[in-house]
């Protein structure tokens, strides 16, 4: 009784894992080939993806399984990255004098290095998904500072907005996108 119990478990285990990769595979798929250089490098990533699903879902019940799916091969596809050349990030990032770290030079090189292009591409793509989170007001003003080197009391003066105002747009938004993009921060500094 027991093992027939754990045998009708397995299957609808089994059957659940041929489902999802029926209805996510190539969505899944073509996320993460968006993100790699090659065919194979996605597919070994979604095999990665597809191992620690069968894993999971055998341990613990997956509220959201497309959000699971689809962090999990964001996570593969920056462990990839991170295993690459260590010293590709770094040839690219200074420090400021407040001691931060940029990569604004990574950011807007226009380096053909097609491992060094994946990473620009998907710290934009995770930019720009972070930005459109914003007030409008706040995306301007960063966007304009940031991407278009306009000064914050150009901004103001543009606007007709106290500079204050325009510092605290700026402040917020800073705010926001160093707490959403925090994981990918980390990836590249880690890299």
């Amino acid at each position: 009784m027991q093992e027939q119990k754990a045998y009708i478990l397995a299957e609808e285990q089994h059957q659940n894992i041929i489902q999802t990769v029926k209805e996510y595979g190539s969505r899944l798929f073509g996320f993460i080939r968006k993100n790699v250089n090659t065919d194979a490098d996605a597919e070994d990533i979604l095999q990665d993806v597809w191992y620690q699903y069968a894993n999971a879902s055998a341990t613990q019940t997956i509220e959201q399984v497309s959000g699971w799916l689809f962090k999990v091969a964001r996570n593969k596809i920056t462990d990839k990255y991170r295993k690459k050349k260590n010293t590709l990030i770094d040839d690219y990032a200074f420090e400021n004098e407040a001691g931060e770290t940029s990569f604004r030079e990574l950011l807007f090189t226009l380096d053909n290095d097609p491992e060094l292009a994946d990473i620009k591409k998907l710290f934009w793509e995770e930019l720009f998904a972070a930005l459109d989170e914003l007030p409008e007001n706040q995306r301007e003003v960063f966007m304009l500072n940031e991407l278009e080197e306009v000064t914050l009391q150009e901004i103001a003066d543009r606007n007709k907005e106290n500079i204050k105002t325009i510092i605290s747009r700026k402040r917020y938004a800073v705010q926001h996108l160093r707490n959403r993009l925090q994981y990918l921060y980390d990836e590249l500094i880690n890299y």
